[in-house]
């Protein structure tokens, strides 16, 4: 049985560079095409970014790989030898803490690589190290306390019940939609500074898109996330008397009254179909599986990697193994995710203009420096938004006519 994920693990690991070699070869291609979308410079400079983060993307992953194996080979056994307690959940609490973080110590190169040098060289990142750290040492303090409470509640019950993976999956599945509602709170208090909307015309509009569909929320909200990145965004937030609509301030700064009215649209698009609901739901019943899948596990799988059928070892070994079952799930779930994207457009559009979403989507695109094209087998996977140049098609936009290059060129005059 062991066996059996391992090689699942190394499918994995090869299937995954496969299609960044695959990405890198396409886009290397399609850099010296016509730019499209984006404007020449920027066309160029996206295609550079797109290649080095699927470069950094391989590293990591060949990277990965050795962990994996060390740790299946050794590093279990070697940290089982250290935490030794007669509690079952002290013991889960401990041995599970020490496995992330030592992931996470010997991960931070490339994270600090990616967020220092990479982002920095093409104009994303603004972190100081400064503040790189605060953000740090609060992440930890949040996963200490509440990453150990949700340990040791989900030990109890693997100790507990004999179907306990019913149990267990009831459990972080409540948990998971108690985080969703906390969310923006949490980052308000302790990340971000979350402000009323210095435009009041602009939040005037807001709250009458939002009545329009019946949207309610707790506020319209703009966050400093300049002070960490330059990438334009917005979320709705929340759950229930939680929810909110945060606008970064990057996004406020950037596109007009009417373009941002467009982005809200779709978002609201989202709700309005019921996507949201949709995808808890998928979540609920892929998680469900993972958790029929390692609450069966044989016998044989823990004899193999010379550990005991204990909670630590059951958590652990769901934290290096279902990576793989959600890579093999994902061509799934982002089929369903690019529909809803479609169907979220055409809702904007509806709601504001087919104009100014198109004028938004080519600011976002120009801002964030999203290149527009990409290998069809890389789509299938890693995609949970369709192609640029296809959400342009259903909006009426060609980015192939060149009638359409006035309306380009005016946008990017006027990011500029």
């Amino acid at each position: 049985m062991l066996e059996i994920f391992v090689v699942g693990y190394c499918l994995f690991f090869l299937f995954t560079i496969y299609t960044s070699f695959m990405q890198i070869g396409f886009v290397k291609n399609a850099k010296n095409l016509k730019a499209i979308i984006l404007d020449k410079d920027k066309y160029q400079e996206a295609a550079n970014y797109s290649i080095e983060k699927e470069k950094l993307a391989i590293a990591s992953s060949f990277y990965s790989f050795v962990l994996f194996i060390m740790w299946i080979g050794f590093g279990l056994n070697v940290l089982d030898s250290i935490t030794s307690f007669e509690s079952a959940w002290l013991k889960a609490v401990v041995f599970v803490n020490l496995f992330i973080i030592v992931n996470w110590l010997l991960g931070l190169p490339f994270e600090l690589y990616s967020t220092f040098k990479l982002d920095k060289k093409y104009g994303f990142s603004n972190m100081t190290p400064a503040l790189y750290i605060k953000d740090t040492i609060k992440t930890g303090i949040l996963f200490l306390v509440f990453g150990s409470a949700v340990i040791a509640a989900i030990s109890w019950i693997i100790s507990i019940f004999s179907a306990w993976w019913i149990w267990g999956f009831v459990f972080i599945f409540a948990v998971i939609i108690l985080i969703n509602m906390l969310y923006p709170v949490i980052r308000d208090k302790m990340f971000d500074k979350f402000e009323s909307l210095k435009d009041k015309e602009l939040e005037a509009k807001i709250e009458n898109l939002l009545d329009q569909v019946g949207f309610k929320s707790s506020g319209v909200f703009s966050v400093d996330a300049s002070k960490r990145d330059n990438r334009l965004n917005a979320y709705f937030g929340g759950l229930g008397s939680t929810k909110r609509v945060v606008l970064f301030d990057t996004l406020v700064e950037k596109l007009s009254h009417n373009e941002l009215l467009a982005v809200l649209g779709h978002e609201l698009g989202h709700f309005k179909n019921g996507d949201i609901l949709k995808n808890i739901g998928i979540m609920g019943v892929v998680m469900f599986v993972f958790f029929a899948i390692f609450g069966n596990l044989s016998e044989e799988i823990f004899l193999g990697l010379s550990l005991k059928n204990e909670p630590y070892a059951i958590i652990t070994l769901f934290l290096i193994f279902s990576p793989i079952l959600s890579f093999f799930l994902m061509p799934l779930i982002s089929l369903i995710s690019r529909h809803n994207e479609y169907a979220a457009d055409e809702f904007g559009s509806d709601l504001q203009s087919k104009e100014d979403l198109v004028s938004a989507l080519l600011k976002l695109a120009n801002e964030n420096k999203s290149f527009p094209l990409s290998h069809p087998l890389y789509i299938f996977f890693y995609y949970s938004h369709p192609p640029l140049v296809e959400r342009f098609k259903e909006l009426g936009y060609d980015v192939h006519d060149d009638t359409n290059e006035a309306l380009k060129d005016s946008i990017f005059k006027n990011a500029d």
